[in-house]
């Protein structure tokens, strides 16, 4: 099968089906932390550090896994991601201590869910989607990882009320076998395409890109204010139900609010892949950052009833993951799309670092202080930071909007 004979619309369908069901098992497991810390006792902080651990080795991943699959393809890079992901979530319930709890959901699950990430599957999928739907498939592919969040998240709640954790948890881990036959078909023939193109392409090599990337100011920046994308994702994803609770709301607020952030980070995505054609997306990604700083200041000082959580969830999921698509753009855009899987990864990295702060520091700061009160306020600063950043970054004007001009 050649790549004119595949819909680019259904290969970001496929790709988009992966990222939800990957995506939606990790963020699913933050609704265990409280039953796991319930029947082990192993401490609020520890159980957090499993889950920092994870955000850390999820952005660790899709690097490596990128540059093993630039290297071999992405066929057996992804299932093995796959299955790692599977086996490790179901077998979190016989985890009896920190240490086992960090191996499993901080080390295996996640590496297991990096190496079916953004970065890989966008790299697979882009063989076969013409240069100028590359943004439109990029948001497809994104929208797809909050269509995960907001169908798998509440599914993995209800099996907790119907069945209780540990079996809920055995569900959600099988749940990423499903991933399976869509990843034999997105990366049918890749070997091929792959050969075809090394033969007629300029000579690169991984080395000397990863090279020019790490001395261009451009992709530093473009780091740095993803940075703050991560802290505030993972900081959101892991104790929101946590910030419910300590508002003396139902669990069923926390899942809702989540799900309701994938919902409309749906629409977020759909419509940046958009906006992105036609504008520079830098100042995309520089209003994004900005959107978020004001939502979360208005949520810190509104009343925490139901209704403002769910207003929240749908503001701040508009802007949640729409970061993506300009910023695995301007990295395309930068450097084409040969290594986007390596470079895009090694973005996706200084991300989870910043997942790793968030993640961990909301325990830590819940454990001290009681209240989540300066993780908002640290949040907000590199809000206006990461708008800030990606203002020097230079890009060229898109072509529509050049031709207006």
């Amino acid at each position: 099968m050649t790549a004119h004979a595949r819909s680019y619309l259904a290969v970001a369908l496929a790709a988009g089906a992966i990222f939800a069901l990957g995506l939606g098992v990790r963020q699913a497991q933050p609704l265990f932390i409280g039953p796991i810390n319930s029947a082990t006792g192993i401490g609020y902080a520890a159980i957090s550090l499993a889950f920092a651990v994870g955000q850390l080795m999820w952005g660790i991943a899709q690097p490596v896994a990128g540059a093993a699959a630039d290297r071999w393809g992405p066929r057996p890079v992804m299932l093995a991601g796959a299955l790692l992901v599977t086996a490790a979530t179901a077998a979190v319930p016989l985890a009896q201590s920190s240490a086992m709890l960090i191996l499993l959901i901080g080390v295996l699950s996640a590496i297991g869910a990096g190496a079916i990430g953004p970065a890989l599957l966008i790299s697979a999928a882009s063989r076969w989607i013409p240069e100028l739907k590359r943004n439109f498939v990029n948001g497809i592919v994104n929208a797809g990882g909050s269509f995960g969040q907001f169908t798998v998240i509440p599914l993995a709640q209800l099996f907790i009320g119907l069945a209780g954790w540990q079996p809920a948890m055995v569900i959600l881990g099988a749940m990423g076998l499903a991933t399976v036959p869509l990843l034999l078909w997105l990366t049918q023939g890749h070997a091929e395409h792959a050969a075809a193109n090394a033969a007629t392409a300029a000579p690169s090599t991984l080395k000397k890109q990863v090279k020019e990337a790490a001395r261009d100011p451009n992709y530093l920046l473009l780091n740095l204010g993803f940075f703050t994308c991560g802290f505030h994702v993972a900081f959101i994803a892991t104790h929101l139900p946590g910030v419910v609770a300590s508002c003396e709301l139902p669990p069923v607020v926390g899942a809702w609010s989540l799900a309701i952030i994938g919902l409309f980070n749906i629409f977020g995505s759909l419509w940046i892949s958009r906006v992105i054609t036609h504008r520079r997306m830098k100042l995309a990604l520089a209003w994004i950052y900005l959107a978020r700083a004001l939502l979360i200041v208005a949520f810190f000082f509104a009343p925490k009833t139901t209704l403002t959580f769910l207003l929240f969830a749908a503001g701040i999921g508009f802007t949640y993951l729409s970061t993506v698509p300009p910023t695995v753009g301007l990295v395309i855009k930068f450097y084409g799309p040969r290594y986007v899987a390596t470079l895009f990864g090694v973005v996706m990295l200084s991300h989870q670092v910043g997942a790793f702060l968030g993640a961990y520091l909301g325990g830590k700061a819940f454990e001290a202080t009681g209240s989540y009160d300066w993780m908002w306020w640290a949040d907000i600063s590199l809000c206006l930071m990461a708008a800030a950043v990606h203002l020097p970054i230079r890009e060229s004007v898109p072509a529509r909007a050049a031709a207006a001009a």
